[in-house]
């Protein structure tokens, strides 16, 4: 997902997202400003006394034409307190660091190595660093805090976003810092910022100012999530007097473990969640309608509307994660089978039996799961001996039967 969204991304054996970003620099050079989330989970962890402590490493090398042009490699500590915070999943370490470079056309491996764990993930990528002067834009910079700059040679104040992400029903607001550049007697310059969706609809656009600060103008813009949607968004900044405009993407997802693209990959991950009829509402709306749709069946669907999260939805995309894990079949995702399509929609059963011949007619293994709540008992059979378990016929029916009861409520 993050690699489709045009950021750096490496899955294993070290996962890291990274993104890269252009400011001005002192006289005619770029600051380039490298960003690095990961997981707690990604680093191994030691004890040390009475807490945990895990090292990395990052080397970030741009070259033209195989000659090394600017280098660096920075060596870090994390400590945390508690056992439970090395096995966070979410962007739980974010690294940072700027570059001073001559605008042009280079190569730059990024490289990230856990040092406990003797392991490293190593990226390459194309980058243009661009020559900002005057009646031109930064990058737009996704960022969770930020003090805006007024001088060329001065670093940015900023705690990076490298994934420029927001989790649904938990952000609100995506912060994005930017910069104007070139003379002027104007105390603010004018731009519009426009969000679309891969597929090219706008879904948000606004009208915005950046005051001047110094040599130039700078500031933040507050993109809100919810109009974005679930998936990958564009944002695109114009200044109104020159044209010039900056994109970055923007993404909103369900949680880290969800990797969720477009809005039909979001209506496909909620098959087990609503009702069909509900579904196919969300996937004919027009793009611009998605994100109010959206918001309406969150609204109708959420068990405590007192609290700003969606405990429904939290505990269902839990439950596919479970899914993943334990039911996983050959060729196909756990969540996608028949074990894993009933404990999404029913949870945990409270007892299961299995065993290796029974009445019913099949052959193979059987596997039954009772629901005492529920009154009933649904039976898998093994048919294969390879793990492929499928509902019986009258198991089945069963299911469909319960389900239909359970949303009527």
């Amino acid at each position: 997902m993050y690699r489709r969204a045009g950021l750096i991304a490496e899955a294993a054996p070290v996962p890291f997202v990274a993104s890269v970003r252009y400011l001005a620099g002192p006289r005619d050079s770029t600051l380039v400003l490298i960003s690095v989330s990961m997981p707690a989970r990604a680093l191994t962890f030691v004890r040390d006394g009475e807490r945990y402590r895990a090292g990395y490493t990052v080397i970030a090398d741009l070259r033209q034409a195989g000659t090394s042009r600017r280098r660096f490699e920075a060596a870090e500590i994390v400590r945390v307190t508690a056992y439970k915070e090395t096995t966070r999943s979410d962007e739980s370490i974010i690294f940072q660091h700027a570059l001073v470079a001559a605008p042009g056309e280079y190569s730059m491996s990024l490289t990230l190595r856990d040092e406990s764990g003797m392991r490293s993930s190593m990226s390459e990528t194309a980058v243009t660093v661009p020559d900002l002067g005057a009646g031109e834009l930064s990058s737009p910079i996704p960022a969770y805090t930020v003090t805006p700059r007024a001088a060329r040679d001065s670093l940015l104040a900023y705690t990076a976003s490298p994934r420029a992400t927001a989790h649904f029903g938990r952000d609100t607001m995506i912060t994005v810092y930017l910069e104007g550049y070139g003379p002027g007697a104007a105390t603010e310059l004018p731009i519009r910022a426009t969000v679309r969706t891969v597929e090219g609809a706008i879904v948000w656009s606004a009208l915005g100012q950046l005051p001047r600060r110094g040599a130039f103008y700078s500031g933040t813009l507050a993109i809100p999530a919810g109009r974005i949607g679930i998936g990958i968004g564009k944002l695109e900044v114009a200044r109104e007097d020159t044209r010039d405009s900056s994109m970055t993407p923007l993404l909103v997802t369900f949680g880290d473990e969800i990797a969720i693209v477009s809005f039909e990959e979001m209506v496909s991950y909620l098959r087990y969640f609503t009702t069909p009829f509900r579904l196919q509402q969300l996937r004919e709306l027009a793009p611009s309608e998605r994100a109010a749709g959206w918001a309406k069946l969150m609204a109708e669907t959420d068990p405590i509307t007192s609290t700003p999260e969606h405990e429904g939805l939290r505990e269902y995309f839990e439950r596919i994660q479970q899914a993943n894990e334990r039911f996983r079949e050959e060729g196909s995702p756990g969540w996608l089978s028949d074990r894993g399509m009933v404990f999404i929609t029913l949870g945990e059963p409270d007892q299961v039996l299995e065993q290796t011949t029974g009445d019913l007619g099949q052959r193979g293994r059987l596997q039954g799961w009772e629901y005492r709540q529920h009154h009933v008992q649904l039976v898998f059979v093994d048919q294969t001996g390879f793990g492929r378990w499928r509902l019986t016929t009258s198991s089945e029916a069963d299911f469909n039967s319960l389900v239909q009861r359970i949303r009527m409520r």
